[in-house]
């Protein structure tokens, strides 16, 4: 096998990939079936990983159609991070729904190669003035932030965390994100977990605000401590 190191190779027009990645690459054929459900790449198929790779764990689309009927309007313009990205679903349903720029983050050779794939899906013309990065990274000791390009703000308004099930990294990407204050004053971090994992309801800079279950899946929605009214009720209005 052949490693190319590519420090910044454009793939389509506003899409950016700091990866090595093995050429040729050659992978099993890709089946489960998923798309993008709503704007501006409606109905367009995702690539996915073989369904004996469970290393890679999509989220569904009646669980992310619902994730975004939540999130609403404060999709569009924003500046999303996407961490255990996988495949990119969520991330990129952001985009197609009017984010303005996206992090992809991932460390597995099979998610890159997703990632890359499902990134080409846009229209070049829509991607004009949008930003796609796709950044290799190890989660479980995060360095992202300094691989992140000089058009990306330190905060991001939206933050998504899917994190393996069977690893335990709730708890410290949900620390991480607090500590280094990821999330603007008025985001919103939305972590998948197992239905029976209950996060902290506060940390220092991040409060629970949400949860919801979809099967075997819970969403447990985060805003920053500072959005408070003015009669100092914290602000958890979707």
């Amino acid at each position: 096998m052949v490693i190319l190191r590519v420090p910044l190779c454009t793939l389509p027009v506003g899409i950016y990939c700091y990866i090595n990645i093995p050429t040729p690459i050659t992978h099993p054929t890709y089946f489960r079936k998923l798309r993008i459900i709503s704007g501006t790449a409606k109905g367009h198929k995702l690539c996915t990983p073989p369904q004996q790779d469970s290393s890679i764990r999509p989220t569904a689309d009646r669980a992310r159609e619902s994730l975004f009927s939540i999130l609403g309007e404060r999709v569009k313009d924003s500046q999303v991070l996407d961490l255990f990205a996988g495949t990119g679903a969520l991330g990129l349903e952001a985009i197609s729904r009017g984010a303005q720029q996206l992090a992809l983050i991932d460390k597995g050779h099979h998610s890159l190669d997703i990632l890359k794939k499902n990134a080409s899906i846009f229209p070049l013309e829509y991607l004009k003035n949008k930003k796609i990065v796709i950044i290799k990274d190890d989660l479980k000791r995060p360095s992202f932030i300094k691989k992140l390009p000089v058009s990306f703000t330190p905060q991001f308004d939206i933050i998504f965390a899917d994190p393996p099930y069977d690893q335990d990294l709730s708890l410290p990407v949900l620390e991480y994100i607090n500590a280094k204050q990821l999330l603007t004053d008025d985001g919103i971090f939305v972590i998948e977990e197992r239905h029976n994992i209950i996060l902290p309801e506060k940390l220092t800079h991040l409060e629970c605000i949400d949860r919801r279950k979809y099967g075997q899946t819970r969403f447990t929605f985060y805003h920053s401590i500072k959005v408070i009214t003015q009669n100092g009720i914290h602000d958890t209005t979707f």
